[in-house]
């Protein structure tokens, strides 16, 4: 089943998951640093989530099925080579210059809102700098062909050329998702493809676009938890998320962050 708002009461609550969503990231940026613990950005986070905003956080006790154990914790951490579903770890200490991206999905009057960030403990290498910002401009390349009788190709393609023109490569066995009552649901919104083809995008529809984009080759794994997904060759990925709801004219950003400006 396709994500799709169809009522001017959904629209709004999804407005507020993701402004809610978006404030947790908006928060933790000054906690970033060397020396702080990724369970430690998890902890402060999980309870502004529950304690301040009200809100469920929907990765806590997460499983994709048969056989996958429940995520553990409330947000995604996810450092260097880690690609996505880095779990918090009191181990997992920051180090100067390590990039991480912080994945956060709240659950509020049961609708989902689903966003994640990139950041830097101290000074990054040239070259997470360089990735980081690519891959958010393939983000917001993706963002800006999405409209009412668009396809989901268009999306795909306009984020791979970006990433590809500048010597990167996209991961494929990962994609954004329809979203809304669900927190996974259609359609599969794949970073790459050919204009003109797949799902003819409608109003009201909710999804995620959420490019993961790697310094070296696409090829990831998983690791033995199950969970957390790393680069073949160990070199960075960077991934940044929003989460959108198609209109007649184009896309409104429903977790979009202070700092940010769209259209």
């Amino acid at each position: 089943m396709v994500s799709r708002l169809t009522s001017e009461d959904e629209i709004a609550k999804m407005r507020t998951a993701g402004r809610l969503a978006a404030s947790v990231l908006e928060m933790i940026g000054e906690h970033i640093r060397p020396g702080i613990t990724t369970v430690e950005l998890n902890d402060l986070c999980h309870r502004m989530i529950e304690d301040e905003l009200d809100c469920v956080p929907a990765p806590l006790n997460y499983t994709n099925g048969p056989g996958q154990p429940p995520f553990p914790k409330a947000v995604c951490t996810s450092v260097n080579h880690v690609v996505c579903h880095g779990i918090p770890s009191d181990k997992k200490v920051l180090k100067n210059g390590d990039a991480l991206n912080i994945d956060v999905t709240v659950i509020k009057d049961g609708f989902h809102g689903d966003t994640s960030k990139m950041y830097f403990a101290g000074k990054p290498t040239v070259l997470a700098e360089r990735l980081v910002k690519v891959t958010q401009e393939c983000l917001y390349r993706g963002i800006e062909v999405v409209r009412a009788g668009a396809r989901l190709g268009d999306i795909g393609h306009a984020i791979q050329t970006h990433a590809e023109a500048n010597h990167f490569s996209v991961v494929r066995e990962f994609c954004g998702h329809g979203i809304g009552r669900t927190f996974h649901d259609e359609p599969q919104v794949v970073h790459y493809g050919q204009p003109g083809t797949g799902m003819v995008l409608e109003e009201g529809m909710t999804f995620t676009i959420e490019p993961m984009i790697n310094a070296g080759k696409r090829d990831v794994k998983i690791l033995p938890d199950r969970w957390t997904v790393v680069t073949k060759d160990h070199k960075l990925s960077a991934q940044w998320e929003h989460t959108l709801l198609v209109t007649s004219t184009g896309a409104e950003v429903l977790t979009r962050r202070e700092e940010e400006s769209f259209g």
